[in-house]
């Protein structure tokens, strides 16, 4: 430490020892008490920084400064509450697949099976009447693992049905 750094650790250190208590007091009266050291100690941070513009009577300005921290605590609390509700509610899993009115039981239950992901390639080729080119830029993939999906998903409703795995397409079943 040199000697320039004395004079200013001196001050911070008496206005600490002075007012810690106050302004500690003040914060607990104000907020939770998980966040109650944090604000203190971003408070004395913030005096620390500006130690020049500390008036001689620190309490009020303090306190103001606890007072500026606390709502910026609390301005952050609020937005991650918001964002954890926003991608709660994003990223939640779709509800079950409900079949459109008039398919049969036998195709519905052979699409219940299907992964999500299976279905939907099953449905846009087969009901959309897009190709597996087409269907893979609405599915957000590449062709290569669109025709997977695709591939599964009719391999998957074939067994279900009992369908030989030789029939040439299956979609033409659920058209």
């Amino acid at each position: 430490m040199s000697v320039d750094d004395s004079e200013p650790r001196a001050r911070f250190e008496a206005l600490f020892g002075r007012y810690h208590a106050p302004v500690r007091a003040y914060v607990v009266r104000r907020s939770a008490g998980v966040v109650v050291e944090d604000v203190v100690a971003d408070t004395f941070l913030v005096a620390w920084r500006r130690l020049e513009d500390v008036p001689d009577l620190a309490l009020p300005w303090l306190l103001g400064v606890a007072r500026r921290v606390l709502a910026d605590q609390r301005r952050a609390a609020r937005r991650r509450r918001s964002l954890t509700e926003r991608l709660l509610r994003e990223s939640s899993p779709p509800g079950p697949w409900s079949p459109p009115v008039g398919l049969s039981a036998e195709l519905t239950d052979a699409l219940r099976v299907l992964t999500e992901r299976e279905r939907e390639a099953l449905l846009l080729v087969a009901w959309d009447g897009l190709s597996p080119r087409d269907a893979a830029v609405v599915a957000g993939c590449s062709s290569s693992a669109f025709r997977v999906r695709l591939y599964r998903a009719r391999e998957r409703v074939a067994a279900r049905l009992g369908i030989d795995q030789g029939t040439p397409n299956i979609t033409e079943r659920l058209a």
